[in-house]
C-alpha cells in the first residue's frame, strides 16, 4: 500500500467527525453514496465518480465495522493490508455495493458502460455471507460457573468435487435463461391494496452466480447446487459471569457460498429466571427466610445453597437485644457474581423474611404468661372519656379499602388519574 492509502482520512471522504454514531455514519454513505452516483454525471465524468464511489464505500465497510473503525482510529490505513487495504479499485465490487444499497447491481442499470459491473454478467458476490443469529438460553448457575457445551450442526459447504462450479470437470457453463446472466431478476411485489412495488432479488435458478450447467454437465455430487450439506461438531464456550445479551461468537460457521467467506453464527445470551436469587450486573440477592425466635436471639446454620452447590453459613448474634427485622439487608461482600476475566466478585444482598409462627403455635395460659413476661410491655394506655368495645375481622383486605366510592385514593393502591378510559379535563380559560 503506498503512502497516499495511508493519509486519506475515511471521515473526511463520508464528510463526519470522528465521534459520528453507527447511525450517522450510515446516513452518511447513503447521502454520499447517491450524489456520487456514476450514473448521474457525464459519460467523460463516470471514472472519476466510480473512484470516488469506490472510495466512499469503502470508507462505510470499515466505519460501519465496530473492529475495522477500531483499527483504522488506532494504526490508520496501515492497519489494512492485502486485496482489501487500498481504497479506490482495490477489494471493492461496485456491483455488490449497489446489490445492499438499492438491491441491483450496476450491469442491470440503464446507461451503465459495460465492464463497470463488477462480476461478469452482472452478477452479485457479496465478501461474507449472512450471519445467523440465535437466542441461547442460560441459567443462572451455568452463568456463575461457566459453561462449555457441544451440538451437533447442519450447514451447507462449498461443494470439494466441483469446488463450487456446479459442474463436472472441463463442462462448460452458460448464461442463465431466466436472469439472462446477470444473476438477479426483477419482478413486481405487492405492498398493500392496490399498490405494488419494483423488487430485485437473486435468481432462484442460478442461484445469483448468473450461469448453469445443462443436466448431464451438472456435478454428480451437489447436483448443480455447489454445496452440499455437512455435518460438524461445534464448540459453544460461555464465559463465567456472563450477563444476559452477552453474544457469544462462532466465526465463519454459518453456511458456505463460492466465492465468498461464510458468515458467523452468534448466539445471544438470554438468562432464565432463578427461583432463589436475582441478579444485578455482578451482584445477587436473595431471601433470607428466618423465625421469630431467630429474629429475637440470633442463629448460626446454612441458610442458603450458593450458585456452585455450596452451602452459606451465616452466625448472628444479637448482643444486647438486638433484633433482626423484616427487610433488613444483610451484605455478604464477595459473594455476588464472578466478573469475567477475573477472580473478583460482586456481593451478595440477603433480604430478611421473618416467618411468623403459625396460628395455635402455643395455647398453654403459662406460656403465654411468661412470653409477655420476657418480651416488651404494651404502650401506655390511650385515657378517654368514653370508650367502645369493638368486634374485628382478620380476613379483610386493602382491596376492600374505599370500594365503590370513586374516591382515587380507595383500593390497596392509588389509582393512575391519566390511566386509559379516563375522560380529558378541559382547562379552565
Amino acid at each position: 500500500m503506498d503512502g497516499a492509502a495511508e493519509e486519506i482520512d475515511l471521515y473526511e471522504v463520508l464528510g463526519i467527525s470522528s465521534s459520528a454514531s453507527k447511525n450517522e455514519i450510515k446516513k452518511a454513505y447513503h447521502k454520499a453514496a447517491l450524489s456520487s452516483h456514476p450514473d448521474k454525471v457525464a459519460e467523460e465524468d463516470r471514472q472519476a465518480a466510480e473512484i470516488k464511489f469506490k472510495s466512499i464505500s469503502r470508507a462505510y465497510e470499515i466505519l460501519s465495522d465496530d473492529q475495522q473503525r477500531h483499527l483504522y482510529d488506532t494504526h490508520g490505513m496501515s492497519a489494512f493490508s492485502g486485496a482489501n487495504s487500498g481504497m479506490p479499485g482495490e477489494g471493492v465490487d461496485l456491483d455488490d455495493i449497489l446489490q445492499q444499497m438499492f438491491g441491483m447491481g450496476m450491469g442491470g442499470m440503464p446507461g451503465m458502460p459495460p465492464g463497470m459491473g463488477g462480476a461478469p454478467g452482472g452478477r452479485q458476490v457479496p465478501r461474507k455471507g449472512r450471519n445467523e443469529e440465535q437466542e441461547y438460553e442460560v441459567t443462572l448457575e451455568e452463568l456463575y460457573k461457566g459453561k462449555t457445551t457441544r451440538f451437533a450442526s447442519t450447514k451447507n459447504v462449498v461443494c470439494a468435487v466441483c469446488k463450487g462450479s456446479g459442474g463436472k470437470e472441463r463442462a462448460k457453463s452458460h448464461p442463465c435463461g431466466v436472469c439472462g446472466g446477470r444473476g438477479m431478476t426483477t419482478g413486481l411485489r405487492s405492498v398493500g391494496p392496490g399498490l405494488v412495488t419494483q423488487e430485485t432479488t437473486t435468481c432462484g435458478t442460478c442461484k445469483g452466480s448468473g450461469k448453469v450447467f445443462k443436466d448431464k454437465d451438472r456435478c454428480k455430487k451437489c447436483k448443480g447446487a455447489k454445496v452440499v450439506e455437512a455435518r460438524k461438531v461445534l464448540e459453544l464456550y460461555i464465559p463465567r459471569g456472563s450477563r444476559e445479551g452477552d453474544k457469544i461468537v462462532l466465526p465463519g460457521e454459518a453456511d458456505q457460498l463460492p466465492d465468498q467467506e461464510p458468515g458467523d453464527i452468534i448466539f445471544e445470551l438470554s438468562e432464565v429466571p432463578h427461583d432463589v436469587f436475582r441478579r444485578a450486573g455482578a451482584d445477587l440477592q436473595a431471601d433470607l427466610h428466618i423465625t421469630l425466635a431467630e429474629a429475637l436471639t440470633g442463629f448460626d446454620r446454612v441458610v442458603l445453597t450458593h450458585l456452585d452447590g455450596r452451602g452459606i453459613q451465616l452466625k448472628v448474634k444479637q448482643p444486647k437485644g438486638k433484633i433482626l427485622r423484616p427487610d433488613q439487608v444483610l451484605k455478604v461482600a464477595g459473594e455476588g457474581m464472578p466478573h469475567k476475566k477475573s477472580d473478583h466478585k460482586g456481593d451478595l444482598y440477603l433480604v430478611v423474611k421473618i416467618d411468623f409462627p403459625e396460628d395455635g403455635w402455643v395455647q398453654d395460659e403459662a406460656m403465654l404468661n411468661k412470653i409477655r413476661e420476657v418480651l416488651p410491655g404494651p404502650e401506655p394506655a390511650i385515657k378517654a372519656d368514653v370508650v367502645d368495645e369493638v368486634e374485628y375481622d382478620d380476613t379483610a383486605t386493602l382491596d376492600d379499602f374505599g370500594a365503590g366510592s370513586g374516591d382515587p385514593r380507595a383500593g390497596a393502591e392509588w389509582e393512575d388519574e391519566d390511566e386509559e378510559g379516563a375522560q380529558p379535563q378541559c382547562a379552565t380559560q
